[in-house]
């Protein structure tokens, strides 16, 4: 099987590279750290309709039709400029809404007109066809008109409005707004059993990819700071200890984004262990996010532990999307359950 990208996939992530590197997220995430939100409407609008929300969709709901690895290659390309925004369940949420008959949601959301925010549920709850209820963290909420839930059992589109009043906290990831809110009992918009389509598989996948990127963009920040960054006299790269550090990142960023097309590849194909490719992504691609993350702020020396070098808004990240859909503890449990893994 042949894991390496095409020149169309290359072409997409050029694309997309360029489209947020213009607007460089970073410098938002510092100039806007205490606003609402760190979305711009303009800017959000205008990677919409150039196709980042709907890759995968079919023609007929405005979409590329484009295979999970391509989604795969994109959210790689999102990791590495830490671009922000609810682009994770957005896109999750806008299949969701054409697989469940919410054509109008589909093309708003394709537009840019509307946004999805991830819900998390925090401990005891219920998530189904009938309604929802429980504890839950929300993320990149603030001007969506919806969040997305999602099981093992199913996905549920939900008005934010149904989670009443949202208390704000404060995230790790200056580039993440979060929140919280408890329900009682509240009414699901949209409901798409797993049996249909199984979102809560695709989103670790996509999550997957989005730590494999964060991986693979730690390592090139790492390995060019070691070329130019010199201690009497010599570059600190031609240090063992420097040089290790960075061949270790590159190792794990290798095998987190190998491990993460293969589980594409295996959801595509769906093969027998497609659920244990995803579970190992995971569990991979957050070991590497993490690793490299902390790696990199050793590798920085004492300039690493400031807030104003970078190196510490990729370890964020890292831990926020480490999280998703499913604790590491759970996710890593789970794997080791599967017969693949005895």
């Amino acid at each position: 099987m042949n894991l390496l990208p095409s020149d169309d996939q290359l072409e997409l992530v050029a694309a997309a590279g360029d489209f947020i590197s213009s607007r460089p997220p970073i410098d938002e995430i510092r100039k806007h750290r205490d606003d609402t939100t760190l979305v711009d409407p303009e800017v959000w609008r205008d990677g919409a309709e150039l196709g980042l929300l709907t890759l995968g969709l079919g023609e007929e709901f405005g979409g590329s039709g484009q295979s999970i690895d391509d989604e795969v290659m994109l959210f790689m390309e999102l990791a590495k400029h830490l671009a922000v925004g609810p682009f994770l369940a957005s896109t999750l949420g806008a299949r969701v809404a054409a697989a469940t008959g919410e054509d109008e949601l589909v093309r708003r959301i394709g537009a840019g007109t509307a946004m999805i925010g991830l819900a998390e549920l925090r401990g005891d709850g219920e998530i189904g066809a009938d309604g929802f209820k429980g504890s839950f963290d929300l993320l990149d909420c603030a001007g969506c008109s919806h969040a997305l839930l999602v099981s093992r059992e199913g996905a549920a589109l939900i008005e934010l409005s149904e989670f009443g009043e949202i208390t704000s906290a404060e995230s790790v990831d200056p580039g993440t707004r979060l929140g919280g809110a408890t329900v009682t009992s509240g009414r699901v918009t949209a409901w798409l059993p797993a049996k249909t389509e199984w979102i809560w598989g695709r989103g670790q996948i996509l999550a997957s990819a989005y730590l494999a990127g964060l991986a693979e963009a730690i390592t090139e920040i790492c390995t060019e700071h070691a070329k130019t960054r010199e201690q009497f006299g010599r570059p600190i790269g031609v240090h063992q200890a420097i040089k290790h550090a960075v061949v270790d990142m590159t190792v794990r960023a290798e095998s987190a984004s190998a491990q993460t097309l293969f589980a594409a590849a295996a959801l595509k194909a769906d093969r027998p262990d497609t659920e244990f490719q995803i579970l190992a992504a995971k569990t991979v691609a957050g070991q590497a996010a993490i690793s490299n993350g902390s790696g990199s702020i050793q590798v920085h020396g004492g300039m690493g532990y400031t807030y104003e070098h970078n190196a510490h808004l990729y370890l964020k990240r890292a831990i926020v999307y480490k999280q998703l859909f499913a604790g590491a503890s759970e996710v890593l449990a789970d794997l080791l359950d599967l017969e693949a893994a005895q």
